[in-house]
């Protein structure tokens, strides 16, 4: 005869049940509300630069569009990427390039002149892991009555020509005067070579009007090496470079450290560069080109400029280096298009820099610290109450990026030591900056707002502004490129 065991005799059976049913139950609730182990949610694609910019004037019956995401794409296509004049569409063709991250739109026929268009990513449009676009992004722009037949022209590169002591672990970069077709940038149209042989590698173009070159492996060391981009990549509008652009440079023995360093493309010929305004309480001194766009020269307060006779630029006592602004003449204005257009690049670039080294280092007050080489985050305003050292050799990296504002104490300095270069250093501030009176900064100033250097202020960098730039019987100094 079968015997069964009764759990009301026997309580401690009876609390292990109970245990197991209690376990069970938490189980499914916390499954069922989207436990701990559920993935993390995918990210969602943002559009981050658009060729023609919105409310650009003068645009060439030529032109092809382009579009950059923070995400690599699926392919757009003719639904994904529209382009009309009032209701009527534009045919075209839709291309996507290598790495997913730009589409272009190269309309079928010549753009109508003096018409405003309407370019549009729509909904449908989505990354490479599948999530789409929150909303349907547009911008609208203004054609011109001419085609651009003029050829691009390299504007900048890194390493420099005929550098020495260049970093192994580094990237190399051409940036153009102009955006240029992501399409035709690759690994046969840029190139690397240590003698005859060529430097296996992968080539990007983008953010900004910036190629880079990503060697496979670390470069040789103490080796020759060149450069050279050829005749087969073209402008968004379909002109090739007029000759092939060659320039050489040689590496040192070592390694850099800390991240790659933010390419500031055309943006990086201005001491400073803002969009709707820069001022001066007389008399201020910067050293270096002064940019203003999409802001007239009437935004350009306190310098007594004086236009050049070809009213390319103006001239002022408190600048050794010229003053540009978009209402100047021909080529002023697109210049400055294309300079705002990598400055707002080189700004994303910073701030989407992923796994820093130091997370909320002093919760934001870096007073009296000595910085090494590495990416910075805060989540918080960064404050510098009292001096900050930065430490490293010349060819490391700081990144420092920050949600809030960045404030410099009243006579409060930031010293470079150990050979650290402040065009190495980078400051993404995604609120306002604020120099103190008497204050002395280093680094390129990537600011999203407004930037006020106080009376007697010095600053040995670039103030890259997405605002307005305020000088108060201040000092700003271009570092060598």
């Amino acid at each position: 005869m079968t015997s069964f065991l009764s759990t009301s005799r026997h309580p401690s059976i009876q609390s292990s049940l109970a245990t197991r049913l209690g376990i069970v139950l938490l189980t499914l609730a916390i499954t069922a509300c989207g436990g701990t182990d559920d993935p993390a949610p995918m990210p969602v694609p943002s559009l981050t630069a658009t060729t023609p910019v919105d409310s650009a004037t003068s645009v060439p019956l030529n032109a092809t569009l382009s579009a950059s995401f923070d995400l690599a794409m699926e392919a757009l296509t003719g639904t994904t990427f529209t382009l009309k004049q009032g209701t009527t569409g534009v045919t075209g063709t839709v291309a996507t390039s290598a790495d997913g991250k730009t589409a272009t739109f190269s309309p079928s026929s010549s753009l109508t002149a003096s018409s405003v268009y309407t370019a549009t990513i729509t909904t449908g449009a989505k990354s490479a892991e599948g999530t789409r676009l929150v909303a349907a992004r547009s911008w609208s722009f203004t054609t011109g009555v001419a085609a651009d037949t003029a050829p691009p022209q390299v504007s900048s590169t890194t390493p420099a020509a005929e550098s020495a002591g260049v970093a192994i672990n580094r990237k190399v970069t051409v940036s153009f005067n102009e955006a240029m077709d992501p399409l035709t940038f690759t690994s046969a149209t840029f190139t690397v070579r240590q003698g005859d042989t060529q430097v296996p590698g992968t080539v990007v173009y983008g953010p900004g009007t910036t190629a880079t070159f990503t060697p496979g492996s670390a470069l040789a060391s103490s080796a020759i090496l060149t450069a050279s981009v050829s005749t087969d990549v073209k402008d968004l509008n379909g002109n090739r470079l007029a000759s092939a652009f060659t320039w050489s440079f040689t590496t040192g023995a070592s390694a850099a450290m800390g991240p790659m360093p933010v390419s500031l493309g055309t943006a990086g010929n201005y001491a400073i560069l803002a969009k709707s305004g820069v001022s001066t309480v007389p008399a201020s001194s910067v050293t270096g080109d002064i940019g203003l766009g999409p802001a007239a020269a009437s935004y350009l307060t306190g310098f007594s400029l004086v236009a050049d006779a070809t009213n390319i630029f103006a001239s002022s006592p408190q600048l050794v280096g010229r003053a540009y602004a978009a209402n100047y003449a021909v080529p002023t204005p697109s210049n400055l298009t294309t300079a705002v257009g990598n400055m707002e690049g080189a700004y994303t670039d910073a701030a989407s820099r992923p796994t820093p080294d130091f997370l909320e280092l002093g919760t934001g007050d870096i007073g009296g610290r000595t910085l090494a080489p590495g990416l910075y985050k805060w989540t918080s305003t960064v404050t510098l109450p009292t001096n900050v050292t930065i430490s490293g050799g010349a060819n490391d990296v700081w990144i420092f990026q920050t949600t809030g504002d960045l404030t410099v104490g009243a006579a409060q300095r930031i010293t470079l030591s150990g050979g650290a270069q402040a065009k190495n250093i980078f400051w993404q501030v995604a609120g306002r900056t604020t120099m103190g009176a008497g204050s002395h900064f280093e680094g390129v100033l990537l600011c999203k707002t407004d930037v006020t250097l106080e009376t007697g202020a010095t600053m040995n960098g670039r103030i890259l502004s997405q605002t307005q730039v305020a000088l108060q019987k201040a000092t700003v100094t271009e570092p060598p490129r």
